[in-house]
């Protein structure tokens, strides 16, 4: 249980400094950035491995840079719509 929690924390803050890496707002708030920290980890480690320190379950250079990635497909789409 200490685990999950920690990987909530751990994803919350990974998607709050992607968020703050590119200017933008995840969408959301902090259950946004949970979800971009998460999903961000999964993408990092598909394209680039697990290398570096991990906490929490996420190697934390691969997760921090696939969160910067969804948040910018994200920005993408969403400025796109707006149009």
């Amino acid at each position: 249980m200490l685990g999950f929690i920690w990987s909530i924390i751990v994803g919350g803050i990974l998607g709050a400094i992607g968020g703050m890496i590119l200017g933008k707002d995840v969408p959301g708030g902090v259950i946004g950035n949970i979800i971009v920290g998460f999903l961000g980890s999964w993408v990092g480690s598909s394209l680039f491995a697990s290398w570096g320190p991990s906490i929490g379950g996420f190697a934390i250079l691969p997760a921090l840079i696939g969160a910067v990635i969804l948040i910018f497909i994200y920005s993408l789409i969403v400025g796109n719509r707006n149009k």
